[in-house]
């Protein structure tokens, strides 16, 4: 499942619970639905690239990143195509059951969802294998998440939200970056075209670094708006961010693998220090 890139899809989340704080009058069934059908959605994804990129020949014994189950023999390639159709068949129903609060048009919704599941790493163009991960990254696990949640709890969307949504989009692209920056030269070899592997380590590295600025600068308003001691929040992750990109550029291989957790768990943190204080300002 990848628990380490898993708080991706929560962080999402968690920005749209705390703009339907702001706003009131929220109806918090339809987002614990959203934050299940997220969490459902990533790992149905981290299992078809798991498939398929065993089927594709691009992953090899003994990688430099973490153990990856088929390719090593610990489950066997039917089980995790199984697995991958079970647990995204699953995140359907949770999807469906949204219907109730935002309409039949969410099919469609979810029919984007579930083919950006598989299109990642599958289909006749591979978004993961021709340097469009980071891209659908930010559509999945920023801009849909975070506006559909909120839409879902309050029936409403905003400019405010939807620069939110980039934001989480950009750090989430962060941690893929990361996953790819380690795996540059394995993905080298057997021709899987990530924008690592066409741009190279310094640009993405520099790519990591402004990423994390933007999205900070697009929730601005926000954080102004707050003011105070609330300022410490993007103010601490923007430090951590430095930090995180630093060590970064002076790793390689293995040494990487907990950059990957660390950037994904800043995300989290970040977007649940602005639901803490989403609580305690409105209450």
């Amino acid at each position: 499942m990848r628990l380490r890139t898993l708080p991706v899809s929560v962080a999402g989340v968690f920005c749209a619970f705390a703009y339907t704080l702001f706003t009131g009058g929220a109806q918090w069934l339809p987002g614990v639905l959203c934050l299940i059908f997220a969490v459902l959605a990533q790992i149905s994804s981290n299992f078809a690239n798991e498939y398929y990129d065993f089927k594709a020949g691009l992953d090899k014994k003994g990688r430099v990143g973490p153990r990856r189950g088929v390719t090593e023999g610990d489950i066997s390639a039917g089980a995790m195509k199984a697995a991958t159709f079970a647990v995204l068949a699953l995140a359907c129903v949770v999807g469906c059951s949204l219907i109730y609060w935002g309409g039949w048009w969410l099919i469609a919704v979810g029919l984007a969802v579930a083919l950006g599941v598989v299109a990642y790493s599958a289909g006749p163009y591979p978004l993961s294998h021709h340097g469009l991960g980071e891209i659908a990254v930010i559509l999945f696990f920023g801009i849909v998440p975070v506006n559909m949640t909120y839409f879902l709890m309050c029936d409403a969307w905003t400019s405010e939200v939807l620069l939110a949504s980039l934001s989480m989009g950009l750090m989430g692209a962060n941690v893929l970056i990361v996953n790819n920056y380690r795996d540059i030269d394995d993905d080298r070899q057997v021709g899987k075209s990530t924008l690592c592997v066409k741009l190279g380590r310094p640009t993405m590295a520099a790519v990591y670094l402004i990423d994390g600025l933007i999205a900070i600068a697009l929730m601005a308003e926000t954080w102004i708006k707050l003011g105070g001691a609330w300022l410490l929040i993007p103010v601490l992750y923007l430090c951590l961010h430095f930090r995180l990109w630093s060590d970064i550029r002076h790793r390689d291989g293995a040494a990487l693998n907990p950059m990957l957790g660390a950037t994904a768990m800043a995300m989290l943190a970040y977007a649940l220090s602005f639901l803490i204080c989403a609580i305690i300002v409105t209450h």
